[in-house]
């Protein structure tokens, strides 16, 4: 994308012109009438732009209507630079930041923001990722402190009745499991919530993530996590399972099994945490971490604008 305010300028001066833009987007030029599928006598009103008539059945419809710009009174340019801000920023961008850089509350940035990532997470896997496929897993949330001493009358230190929080496994923090297909590069991410029992990452739930991207027969290479046990098994996908021993300091056999591309990727992701939002709450986190899959999955796609804007559709 890489596109600069001077170029976004000359592209969009003009409210109307980003309207006419998405319109094109959206309809390829052949407008189609919502209410009773009609191509012809449908016409884009002048001094309305964003209303269409349709002669055929004497509806009118919003073209932004199924969109996540539906219900918004933010103009069009405005939505359309804050998806190019979004775009350009490795890391994301805040609410805080949106709000000073469009001069809307903090409210309506937020939301504006919440319904990109809404778009950037409208994708229908449908098994895509196949060949060599990596997956590992993370954890999100605040870094484990130390507590502060306390001391009695005598001076003596008062033992925590808390437990020293953890790092990785065993922790609070809520757990992330990703598939990066080496391929392409794209990553399928999902958060991952205690099942009825109570455990946190099981062998169903590291392979429900697989079986929503993969196709069957894939070669999947993981560390050396007890879960992937299960990919050993015999089960209906037939994957193909390496892993690398992490845990005896082994991250490549030198053949290319080895887990670096996901965790490049938790690398990027993790330093959008702490740098730029500094906070997920369990409730959205998926969108979040929707965003960096979609951002780091059309890094290299000079369409990725008109992509975040066809998802939009039906988002």
């Amino acid at each position: 994308w890489n596109m600069t305010i001077f170029q976004f300028n000359e592209k969009f001066p003009t409210e109307d012109d980003a309207v006419d833009y998405f319109l094109r987007i959206r309809y390829n030029n052949e407008l189609t009438c919502p209410h009773c599928g009609a191509k012809v006598n449908v016409y884009h009103r002048k001094d309305r732009k964003r209303i269409c008539n349709c002669y055929k059945c004497n509806n009118t419809f919003s073209i932004f209507s199924d969109t996540i710009f539906e219900k918004s009174t933010t103009d069009l340019r405005k939505w359309f630079y804050a998806i190019h801000l979004f775009l350009n920023d490795k890391k994301g961008i805040s609410g805080c930041q949106l709000q000073r850089e469009l001069g809307v509350t903090y409210k309506t940035a937020w939301r504006m923001l919440q319904q990109i990532r809404t778009a950037m997470g409208n994708v229908d896997m449908k098994k895509t990722f196949d060949g060599f496929v990596e997956i590992d897993e993370t954890y999100v949330g605040g870094k484990p402190r130390k507590e502060n001493v306390k001391f009695d009358k005598n001076g003596n230190i008062i033992p925590s009745e808390k437990e020293p929080s953890k790092r990785g496994r065993g922790t609070d923090k809520t757990p992330v499991v990703g598939v990066k297909e080496r391929n392409s590069g794209k990553v399928h991410a999902k958060i991952m919530l205690p099942d009825e029992k109570g455990q946190k990452l099981t062998g169903k739930q590291l392979l429900t993530v697989l079986d929503e991207a993969c196709k069957d027969g894939t070669t999947v290479i993981s560390d050396d996590f007890n879960g992937y046990n299960i990919l050993d098994k015999t089960h209906a996908n037939n994957f193909i399972h390496f892993s690398v021993n992490h845990s005896a300091g082994q991250f490549s056999n030198g053949k290319g099994i080895h887990t670096n591309g996901i965790e490049n990727f938790w690398s990027v992701l993790k330093r959008g945490w702490i740098g730029t939002y500094h906070h997920w709450s369990v409730k959205y986190m998926q969108r979040y971490v929707n965003e960096f899959c979609f951002r780091y999955g059309n890094r290299e796609n000079t369409g990725i604008f008109d992509l975040v804007l066809k998802q939009a559709i039906g988002a």
